[in-house]
């Protein structure tokens, strides 16, 4: 009762401290979550300019470009695709609303009657757009299809905003140009120009051995330089690769089974309590049901010529009999053993021309009202026509054929092999005489078709082949996964390269991986992995497994490099060469002795070399390249006297100007002037966009999600 009464005494104290408690807990679960604004975090893609990108629209936008894209297009293109689209989208939608630029309904209808202007649907008799039916086609839409209609909608939406960006981008070339003295300018760079002589002493005269350029240095000059050095959040890291491949042992059992199916065999009925004879490969009449069974590759119903086999194995298999067997025999990461089921004299190429009679419902009937029944009537009338008169195929086919892509070309295929075609098309083309008309019937309608020309016929086979790929057994794949996970253990507690190099395998360095790459070189797309090494609690030395479409990787991250400037390891490739040719001139300038360029050349055992006519617009020298600074040094100088050293870029020159051309004077230099404005607004399009984005706010959340 004592502890009781004590506990009521104090209630309001344990409220305090239960809620204090309580606030911690959800305190601290925010913290660890990203703070109070987690959940919008967790549904933001981006934020430009404190406007919001959801991540659901986003995601939708990607599918979208990926389905328009196909199977080529990786999801780490789509984004970036996508993510550029949206940041242009969102800076210039801003510039338009402080700009106050719109767009009326009547332009954007305009914008349709160009762009739809061409299109026979949307015009008269006369040839004429005709708005009415613009109108119609679109209520149709409404009615019979929300999908189409919201992509018509969206058309619309696009005519209107790239209207908007033409609008702001032809006011922001308004105010591009060029004055009269920069056309001057741009008229003397280019006509202006001097005749020079020179010697040159290489940079390569100094040995890189006696220019030492220290840690401390490249720091110092990154420091200095920050716009070249500006880098994205970069990870390094090393990556030992395990392939999955079939063991001996593996190949062996493909093989034996393939063995196994050649010929008869006695299998025990379960069904019956009967043994049944099994009929082999080699003897079978069922050889199509047996391939389409047992063969990894479905049975293949044509004709193939001797240069169409596999090259080791094109005599053997094409001398073959019919009904003749060859293999087991490996080709192209299978066993595989081959029957010639026919042989057959047929010309290796043929032309035709057809014309395609489409019905209501097939993959090309597009308009087409006429049933199947009607379709077949037609096309059976049409190659009577043609049969009697050759020279009207072309008119046929121009009226009735549903192959757009030949059909003003009177039907023509051009030059084909056997199996360029469909099987239908393909056995009349090839099983028939030149000359032959006849109507064959595909998936796409029925086929008027003329056998135009063939070369001479020669013999092929027609192969029935069962191919099983050659692939790690259960127990190589698990004998590799114990492997892959040993190393995986051990390399946290050991050396990773050492271990690697015990266990034969190649380690492979990987610098400076930015945050939203894809590709990691060896092993092609694996954003997994770069996903991993940009984890909040993933350090340098931490080690991971990861399943890759050849096998495993063990991946280490070696280095966390923060967003900022490169660090002087990152930049030495770039600062070094800079350096060492600055400490050089200082040891090459050092060591000029003369006052003249003969002294000169001969104390450094180098020539004299003339240039004449270099101008600014192209500083080249004579035998060295390109020398700008050198150049621009020479048309400050006084004409006969001899320079300082001066440090270019291919070595230190000491120059003498001989004399200066100058230009003739111009009444006026406004053609100039108006040549550097066209020349300028070239590159509003991408300056302009660059420029918003270099001035924008932009929060990008990408490698979140994707």
């Amino acid at each position: 009762m004592a502890v009781l009464n004590s506990i009521r005494q104090r209630s309001v104290f344990l409220i305090v401290i239960i809620a204090l408690a309580l606030f911690s807990f959800v305190l601290a679960d925010v913290i660890r979550n990203g703070g109070m604004v987690s959940q919008k975090s967790q549904n933001t893609i981006a934020t430009i300019n404190g406007e919001d990108i959801e991540r659901e629209q986003f995601a939708r936008q990607v599918e979208a470009f990926q389905r328009n894209m196909g199977p080529n297009a990786s999801t780490a293109q789509a984004v970036n695709r996508v993510w550029e689209m949206n940041v242009r989208q969102a800076l210039l939608k801003e510039q338009f609303e402080e700009l106050g630029i719109r767009v009326e309904e009547a332009q954007v209808k305009e914008m349709i009657r160009k762009e739809l202007g061409g299109n026979p649907d949307f015009t008269n008799e006369a040839g004429v757009f005709d708005e009415a039916r613009l109108r119609e086609y679109v209520a149709t839409l409404k009615s019979t299809s929300p999908q189409a209609y919201q992509q018509w909608l969206d058309y619309e939406t696009s005519l209107a905003e790239a209207a908007r960006e033409q609008i702001y981008l032809n006011l922001v070339r308004a105010g591009v140009g060029a004055t009269l003295l920069e056309g001057e300018q741009a008229y003397k760079f280019a006509n202006e120009s001097v005749d020079m002589e020179f010697v040159q002493i290489p940079y390569t005269s100094v040995d890189d051995a006696e220019v030492e350029v220290s840690k401390s240095e490249i720091r110092n000059y990154v420091k200095a330089h920050p716009g070249k050095f500006k880098t994205e959040a970069t990870r390094d890291i090393q990556y030992v690769l395990y392939e999955e491949s079939a063991s001996p042992e593996d190949e062996a059992e493909v093989k034996t089974e393939l063995l196994g199916l050649l010929n008869d065999r006695v299998e025990f009925n379960a069904a019956t309590n009967t043994n049944d004879t099994v009929e082999g490969f080699a003897t079978t009449r069922e050889w199509e049901n047996l391939v389409n069974e047992r063969s990894d590759d479905k049975f293949q119903d044509r004709f193939v010529f001797k240069n169409q086999l596999p090259a080791e194995h094109a005599d053997s298999l094409f001398n073959l009999n019919e009904g003749e067997v060859y293999g087991p025999f490996k080709f192209n990461g299978s066993w595989r053993i081959s029957r010639v089921v026919e042989t057959a004299q047929i010309p290796d190429s043929a032309k035709a021309r057809h014309i395609l009679v489409a019905w209501q419902g097939s993959p090309v009937g597009g308009q087409v009202t006429r049933s199947k029944q009607e379709a077949q009537q037609l096309a059976d009338s049409l190659a009577t026509v043609v049969r009697n008169n050759n020279d009207k195929f072309a008119e046929m086919a121009s009226q009735f054929s549903a192959d757009a892509s030949n059909k003003e070309d009177a039907g023509e295929l051009g030059w084909f092999t056997p199996g360029a075609m469909v099987p239908a098309f393909n056995d009349f083309v090839f099983t028939n005489n030149e000359g032959t008309i006849g109507v064959v019937e595909t998936q796409f309608g029925y086929h008027v078709i003329h056998i135009q020309e063939q070369t001479e016929r020669e013999r092929a086979v027609k192969l029935a082949t069962i191919s099983r790929a050659i692939e790690p057994s259960e127990k190589t794949s698990n004998e590799l996964f114990a492997e892959v996970t040993r190393f995986e253990l051990a390399a946290k507690d050991a050396n990773f390269s050492d271990l690697a190099k015990e266990g034969g395998k190649e380690v492979r360095p990987v610098k400076e991986i930015q945050q939203l790459e894809e590709n990691i070189p060896g092993i092609g797309a694996q954003r997994r992995i770069v996903q991993w090494a940009f984890e909040e609690d993933v350090e340098v030395g931490d080690i991971r497994r990861f399943e890759v479409p050849s096998g495993y990787v063990v991946a280490q991250v070696t280095a966390v490099n923060e967003a900022g400037l490169k660090s002087a390891e990152a930049a030495s490739a770039t600062v070094i060469p800079i350096l060492q040719k600055q400490k050089k001139a200082e040891i090459i300038k050092g060591r000029i002795n003369g006052s003249t360029l003969e002294a000169i050349a001969q104390n450094q055992n180098v020539q004299v070399n003339t240039a004449n006519a270099v101008n600014r617009n192209s500083p080249t020298l004579p035998g060295v390249g390109s020398e700008p600074k050198v150049v621009g040094y020479a048309f400050g100088l006084e004409t006969g006297k001899v320079s300082s050293p001066v440090a270019g870029e291919k070595g230190v020159f000491v120059i003498k100007v001989l004399q200066k051309n100058d230009a003739p004077q111009m009444e006026s230099y406004r053609p100039y002037a108006a040549r550097e404005a066209t020349a300028r607004r070239t590159t509003v399009n991408t300056e302009v966009f660059e420029a918003l984005e270099e001035a924008a706010e932009i929060e990008d959340n990408r490698a979140r999600f994707y």
